[in-house]
């Protein structure tokens, strides 16, 4: 009786350690191959090397891009060099980047390692860019002033709070008001691989003001990029490992209520709104299982995703680009311009594009 039910046991086992193992493939996109798509006027950004993880750009056409981030478990060309914070003009003919300098004198640049990044304008027109930071593979949410003159960020504050152990991706509704993804991967490494082993739905939304933090929304397999509409009533989220961007309803109290999902074949990354026409721009990576275990002889697939009227019953959903990885590798955001397309990746180089 007692072998009998050993054996049992080993084989309730083997068969939830095979359901799990299957789970984990289909969730990371292990498998999937990559149909090409791809504009016929893109080219490398000429300065970023070492990725552009997240970027945004202004409405008069001033971008900014983080770079050199460091992230657990994924491939970095520059390992013992801190992040930086890039800008470029896409006024420009053939735009380069430069390195915005950072001033203040509180601010430790040695450990500097920018990941999520928004922006917020004031009602004078002064921009401040809130940008994720991992010092040391911790979370702090950075506060600078923009100072286009000088070409430079002025910090102003650093931000921590237990309820942001472990923040990806940042929006922005006030200098210092924001909404945040927590994806649980700057915590305990043998946690964080048995999470996203096995799904656990331990990813949450914060809401962050200098008066109030509270989790908004929470139950995520990995969230990761945040953004916002327009017209401010709504927030959408990317659910990284379930392949899914939500929909919520924000509401006066800053709480979000789940208003629909829109399910995808990739990891969605970061989101960008186009302010003109509201579309979702979506940086994903089509299949997932190669950012994590980087092969240069294989490398990571890139994937962009143009969404329109996500708001009804039947949004369209276009492939604006795809690339098995032989010249981008690992995209995760891409964000539009009066008709120009910038596309970042993790760790790899970033294009931009006449569409």
């Amino acid at each position: 009786m007692a072998k009998l039910l050993v054996l049992t046991l080993a084989g309730l086992a083997v068969a939830l350690f095979k359901g799990h193992q299957s789970s984990y493939q289909t969730r990371f996109a292990a498998s999937r191959e990559v149909t090409p798509v791809e504009p016929p006027n893109c080219n490398f950004i000429k300065g970023v090397e070492n990725g552009a993880e997240d970027l945004e750009i202004l409405p008069n056409g001033l971008a900014f891009l983080s770079t050199g981030l460091k992230y657990p478990g994924i491939k970095s060309f520059a390992p013992d060099n801190p992040g930086k914070i890039l800008l470029m003009n896409l006024n420009e003919e053939d735009p380069a980047v430069s390195e915005l300098q950072i001033r203040g004198s509180k601010f430790d640049l040695s450990s500097f390692n920018p990941h999520g990044i928004s922006t917020f304008t004031d009602e004078d027109n002064t921009v401040y860019l809130l940008v994720v930071n991992h010092p040391n593979f911790k979370t702090t949410v950075e506060l600078f002033k923009f100072q286009e003159g000088e070409k430079s960020l002025l910090h102003l504050k650093t931000i921590r709070h237990e309820l942001l152990p472990n923040v990806n991706d940042i929006v922005a509704v006030g200098p210092e008001h924001f909404y945040a993804t927590n994806d649980h991967f700057f915590t305990d490494s043998y946690l964080r691989s048995w999470e996203v082993y096995l799904g656990l739905a331990w990813s949450y939304v914060v809401f962050y003001s200098p008066d109030k933090v509270q989790v908004v929304a929470e139950g995520f397999d990995f969230a990761n990029g945040i953004s916002i509409s327009p017209d401010s009533k709504y927030v959408y989220i990317a659910e990284f490992l379930a392949h899914k961007i939500h929909v919520y309803e924000k509401h006066a109290n800053w709480t979000l209520t789940p208003l629909k999902s829109l399910a995808f074949d990739t990891l969605v990354d970061n989101l960008s709104v186009d302010p003109a026409t509201g579309d979702l721009w979506v940086g994903c990576h089509p299949n997932g299982a190669k950012i994590f275990s980087y092969d240069p002889e294989n490398p990571p697939g890139s994937e962009v995703l143009r969404i329109q009227n996500i708001l009804t019953e039947e949004p369209k959903v276009t492939v604006v680009y795809a690339e098995n990885g032989t010249v981008l590798q690992g995209s995760t955001v891409a964000s539009v311009y009066k008709g120009k397309l910038l596309i970042g990746t993790v760790f790899h180089k970033a294009l931009y594009c006449e569409l």
